[in-house]
């Protein structure tokens, strides 16, 4: 980043400081004629449906905080994308016109560079190793990487892991993904990673993928099996192919500025309502996953587990780019991270 950028950046951030700080002394309010009754409405966007399990722990989130807090703060949920896509609802955040957002780290990417070793293919070795890696010093380092660009991390969210779903053929091999059009994220690892396949990645907005995928624009994509069912892709791509080549975690996302302007007793009730419920939403989304598997299944999916190790091969370039760079010493650090027993 440039100077000049980067001067853009701090004036950007400090206004919305000043803006989050004002938002801050709206958002409390008298609730009674009685006498002053003070209340936080904080708002909190993501772009899943209301039935997905990253909601429902955003729901839990919400009773918590108004439990601990004796109601003084009300978190209010909109999801499906109503106050707009995980880009632009994180862009609000940073300017402190939205105090929350729940985001793949994939999204963040854009936002924090560091983020990039989420989107490694296999990085991790198995779901255990995933969660120490979460729930250590790596993972509190992580929560604060975009601090410095507006964004304060909470906690992690189980998301599972992502894999190919496609409409005219199987994929079995990494030479099936040949010139097929894939949708990704916005994402520069995942793009790297299905042209390290052989394949077209393509940005689309999850909201714009179904139209997407009938009317042939992408060849498939790639989710975990609650996105691919809640958001009914399946009644398309009839192919899924659980290869689980990356695990990326969602964050819960707090306007940094607005962060700054909160007491320390609102933020320890935040903190631990978002504790509490990584807890309860972890337990419900590995319920939903094979669920929605069977489902599946059900409607006429074919879903078909391959051998990993060719396409563990295909992407080993990946790793060799980020040698002797941050996110390659970042690399080595997760992998090194063992089980205490």
């Amino acid at each position: 980043m440039d100077r000049r950028a980067f001067s853009f950046l701090s004036l950007g951030l400090l206004v919305g400081a000043f803006l989050a700080s004002l938002a801050y002394a709206y958002l409390w309010r008298n609730q009674s004629s009685g006498g002053p009754s003070d209340k936080l409405v904080l708002r909190l966007a993501h772009a899943m449906p209301p039935s997905s399990p990253s909601h429902l722990g955003m729901e839990f989130f919400a009773e918590k905080v108004a439990e601990l807090s004796g109601g003084k703060v009300e978190v209010q949920i909109f999801p499906s994308g109503q106050l707009g896509s995980q880009v632009d609802t994180i862009e609000q955040l940073q300017r402190g016109a939205l105090a929350m957002v729940k985001s793949s780290t994939g999204e963040l990417e854009m936002f924090a560079d560091e983020m990039t070793v989420f989107g490694i293919p296999y990085l991790f070795a198995d779901e255990e190793h995933y969660w120490r890696v979460l729930n250590g010093e790596i993972g509190e380092e992580m929560l604060q990487k975009a601090n410095d660009v507006g964004i304060h991390g909470l906690c992690y969210y189980d998301a599972g892991s992502r894999s190919f779903y496609t409409v005219n053929r199987q994929v079995r091999t990494p030479e099936d993904l040949r010139g097929m059009k894939i949708r990704v994220m916005s994402s520069p690892s995942a793009i790297a990673m299905v042209n390290q396949f052989g394949a077209s990645p393509t940005s689309i907005t999850f909201g714009e993928l179904y139209t997407a995928l009938q009317q042939g624009m992408v060849d498939g994509a790639e989710n975990n099996p609650p996105s691919v069912y809640d958001s009914r892709h399946w009644e398309i791509a009839k192919y899924y192919t659980l290869d689980e080549h990356t695990r990326l975690p969602d964050m819960l996302i707090f306007s940094q500025p607005l962060w700054e302007s909160l007491d320390p007793q609102t933020r320890q009730w935040i903190d631990e309502a978002a504790k509490e419920s990584v807890v309860y939403q972890r337990k419900v989304w590995n319920d939903y996953v094979q669920e929605c598997l069977d489902k599946m299944v059900d409607e006429g999916v074919q879903i078909y587990r391959p051998d990993k190790e060719p396409f563990k091969q295909a992407v080993q370039p990946i790793y060799e780019q980020q040698k002797g760079t941050a996110i390659g010493d970042l690399i080595e650090r997760i992998q090194a991270v063992e089980d205490p027993q």
